[in-house]
């Protein structure tokens, strides 16, 4: 379908740091402003413990945010422009849900809560329901349904369930303050339709589907007595939930008076259905059936999408799940992923960065704004300088192995207990040798995705990597393509999460009657594209069968204290 007069939407994209809006033209896909915003008190690490894997984002993060970018671009672009904006749709992380009182206000937003980490987005790299997601898998053993059959058999501390139960269970005076339980992508267009009833929310299959149990073959979520038989703390939850979910091709609504005020737009615009982050953004990277579309930033979120009839009876074992309509509507959608990606190269930046860091301040040599100016210098430049220096050693057999589960794993078959390690150090081991190694590992990673997805007979027949990762380092997607002996493609756009919702607002706005339309339309296609080198296939091929097989000393390790070296010893010859 052909658009002929130019009409626009925004799309809006919360990422773990910030937010991003986009305006862009329905009619080809061209984005007119842009705007972001960084959480403040995200950036002061308030509301975070990571030694206890507790990362918390506040309510007023996201308002501020999204006031700040939308009112941004809406300058940016001009009266005229602003005059004629027909959607809004919002993608979020997930899981990353909160508590609620019955006016759908999250609790964390009332002066008795405002300052409590518990009241607050429970982030999806929060692990503090390791015991939770635990007990949800052994419980669910007892019952003749397979209720996780629909999220790969395993449920996951990162999701829904296990971090209101974690939640409920750790502080009384939220438990008593609880009403409901929602999701980001939920509670923002919720907001922006001036919702006050949270029984009229617009639920979204997406996360419903692949983080909370739902599943239209249960006609709505678990019953009650699955939850309420796992811990009383649960009873009732599932009638304050939700028995029915939307695609985000249709509407919650139109912009409230209030914010239409706000934001001096028209309370015609219409705001579309959330979905998470990964979901949208596989739509906004242009995905094809049965090509992976990665989402590759701080961790990594897989996508499929493949005709409903083709796979509706193939469930892939160890998976986040695999919901109807979650990516496009009409398509069965498939998602997998990697807890820790760009956060494994993060984290060694930061541990190479300590003497800086701690001792430039003190320097009797440097001021202190020279020493600051450094600091931020080298903190630019030195993954780029890894990469170029772990680009010219020569690849061997005998380099140095790490296993990527620096914050667990999420696929395939989620452990969040699991940890990263560092393998066949030596003397001569040096910064670029052991980021080449971390970066190895998480391509590794991405291919035992793709390798349980083709042992489950749903095949994996093209890459498309999109996300920061994927568009500045050459060095990491040249080893992905080579690691993974399959070429992927790169998106040409650099907010294909935003772009993403964008589609689906011109969508739900009605200005394309499906999304596949929007995509076709608006999407900017490729600029880069990665070829496995053939002489290096062979060698990462050998070396994957290593990295298997220490991984499995690894969890052995993790999960079995008391594990014999002679069971280890067999595990590596194997």
């Amino acid at each position: 379908m052909l658009v002929s007069e130019d009409q626009y939407v925004i799309g809006v994209d919360y990422g773990t740091d910030s937010v991003r809006s986009v305006l862009v033209n329905a009619r080809n896909g061209e984005e007119v402003a842009a705007s972001v915003y960084y959480y403040p008190r995200w950036q002061q690490g308030l509301y975070c413990n990571p030694a206890q894997n507790q990362f918390r984002q506040h309510p007023l993060d996201y308002v501020e945010g999204l006031e700040y970018t939308l009112k941004e671009c809406l300058q940016k672009a001009g009266s005229t422009i602003a005059a004629v904006v027909k959607g809004i749709s919002i993608d979020t992380t997930g899981s990353t849900p909160i508590a609620v009182n019955r006016a759908g206000t999250p609790l964390a937003l009332l002066p008795a809560f405002s300052e409590n980490p518990n009241a607050m987005f429970v982030l999806w790299k929060d692990h503090t329901a390791v015991t939770e997601a635990a007990e949800i898998n052994a419980h669910a053993t007892r019952f003749d349904t397979n209720y996780l059959q629909y999220v790969g058999g395993i449920y996951s501390s990162e999701w829904f369930w296990a971090k209101l139960l974690h939640v409920l269970r750790a502080d009384e005076q939220v438990r008593n303050a609880c009403y409901s339980w929602v999701e980001h992508c939920d509670w923002i267009p919720f907001l922006l339709t001036g919702g006050t009833d949270v029984a009229q929310m617009k639920r979204s299959v997406c996360a419903a589907g692949h983080k909370a149990l739902w599943a239209a073959a249960y006609g709505g979520l678990p019953p009650d007595q699955f939850f309420s038989s796992l811990d009383p703390l649960l009873q009732g939850y599932t009638q304050r939930l939700f028995k029915d979910t939307y695609t985000s091709d249709q509407a919650a609504g139109t912009l409230s008076p209030e914010w239409a005020e706000r934001l001096g737009l028209s309370t015609e615009v219409v705001i579309g259905v959330g979905a998470f982050d990964a979901h949208m953004g596989a739509v906004g990277g242009q995905i094809e059936p049965y090509h992976l579309s990665k989402v590759m930033g701080t961790s990594t979120c897989d996508m499929l999408v493949a005709p409903v009839a083709e796979v509706e009876d193939k469930l892939v074992r160890g998976i986040c799940g695999q919901v109807p309509g979650s990516v496009i509507p009409g398509m069965m959608g498939l998602e997998a992923g990697q807890s820790a990606f760009g956060d494994t190269y993060a984290w060694f930046r930061k541990l190479l960065l300590w003497p800086l860091q701690n001792l430039l301040s003190q320097s009797e040599v440097l001021s202190g704004d020279t020493a600051a100016a450094l600091f931020n210098e080298l903190s630019d430049n030195i993954i780029p300088a890894l990469s170029n220096q772990a680009e010219q050693i020569p690849l061997s057999e005998n380099d140095p192995f790490a296993i990527d589960w620096f914050n667990g794993r999420r696929t395939p078959d989620a452990n969040q207990l699991l940890k990263g390690a560092i393998l066949g150090l030596s003397l001569g081991s040096d910064a670029p040798r052991v980021f080449k190694a971390l970066v190895e590992a998480t391509c590794f990673g991405a291919k035992k995705i793709v390798d349980r997805f083709n042992e489950q007979g749903v095949p994996v027949k093209g890459l498309i990597g999109m996300g920061g990762v994927a568009r500045k380092s050459p060095f990491i997607m040249q080893m992905m393509a080579d690691v993974m002996d399959m070429p992927i493609r790169i998106h040409r756009s650099e907010q294909t999460c935003a772009i993403g919702a964008a589609m689906f607002a011109a969508t739900a706005a009605g200005i394309y009657p499906k999304v596949d339309e929007a995509m076709a339309a608006m999407g900017q296609g490729f600029d880069a594209e990665y070829k496995p080198d053939p002489a290096r296939t062979g060698i990462y091929a050998s070396r994957y069968l290593k990295y298997k097989a220490h991984g499995e000393v690894i969890e052995a390790l993790s999960s079995t204290p008391q594990v014999q070296v002679t069971d280890i010893q067999e595990k590596v010859v194997r």
